[in-house]
């Protein structure tokens, strides 16, 4: 037998153990029985739930009045921190907890600040139904949650109106992504759609210019903006944009490096560009 079988046995006695001595001391089934801790990320539970976490994050799902909530844990000092009644008093059921009772939850890596929120996740919009906004940024299969989540954050900081993803190759709604967002998650419109390149040409028609970042483009982003609406394309954080989105898309455009490094991580390409848009799209007013 390989070491990680011998390992895994090692867990599944370990935690038999702690639901067989739970049961002897007279846990009943209303009683929750030690739980093996999983990570935080990762596809939606079997429940359909997403779980969020973080005081940021579950503040402003607690404020959105689009985000349906199940249950809430809170520790006692979270939910001083949170301003809130007890949560008993909440129009959802509320649970006074312990800090290692979230640990079970989420993994004891995951920086809850003693609060987790059960809720349904948010629903993307089709592109026909994004507000009216001159700002979007738009995602070629980008998956980490965390870069994900950042984007989310700065998208929020900078005004865009939506966050465009694919249906496939794009990280699902976690606590993750959510605790990356920092609350951003409820403050921004997420569209999701199909087909990429079809996407762009719907861009095209509502009279977005589409630029693509790419650290090797033609141009400077600052010099290539041409129209008062905009769409920020960024690839992947290993291959970056796929050719048809090349194709696809306005113009190509690089940010401008004059150090050594000639690239950014995608969420921090994201921030500076943004940046750069909206100081174009104020001189448009």
């Amino acid at each position: 037998m390989s070491d990680q079988k011998k390992s895994g046995t090692s867990k599944d006695t370990h935690y038999a153990k702690l639901r067989r001595a739970h049961r002897e001391k007279g846990g009943g089934e209303g009683q929750a029985a030690p739980r093996r801790p999983r990570p935080a990320d990762g596809p939606l539970p079997a429940d359909g739930l997403v779980r969020l976490y973080g005081l940021h994050t579950v503040r402003a799902a607690l404020d959105n009045p689009a985000r349906r909530i199940r249950r809430l844990l809170v520790t006692r000092n979270a939910m001083a921190r949170l301003d809130l009644a007890e949560p008993l008093a909440l129009a959802f059921p509320g649970e006074i907890v312990e800090p290692r009772d979230i640990d079970r939850i989420v993994g004891g890596d995951a920086v809850h600040q003693g609060v987790l929120l059960e809720a349904e996740p948010l629903k993307p919009k089709r592109l026909s139904a994004m507000d009216d906004t001159r700002l979007v940024l738009v995602l070629d299969q980008v998956t980490d949650p965390h870069n994900v989540g950042a984007i989310m954050r700065s998208a929020v900081a900078f005004g865009a109106g939506a966050l465009i993803t694919t249906a496939r190759h794009s990280p699902a709604e976690t606590g993750v992504l959510a605790k990356s967002a920092s609350g951003a998650l409820e403050h921004i419109d997420h569209v999701e759609v199909r087909n990429l390149s079809d996407a762009l040409e719907e861009l095209h028609e509502a009279g977005f210019q589409t630029i693509g970042l790419d650290s090797e483009g033609p141009e400077e982003l600052e010099r290539t903006f041409s129209a008062a609406r905009v769409a920020l394309v960024l690839g992947s954080e290993g291959k970056g944009l796929r050719q048809k989105t090349r194709q696809t898309v306005t113009a190509l455009a690089r940010l401008d490096m004059p150090g050594p490094i000639r690239s950014l991580n995608v969420s921090n390409a994201a921030a500076v560009a943004l940046y750069t848009a909206g100081r174009h799209l104020s001189r448009q007013s």
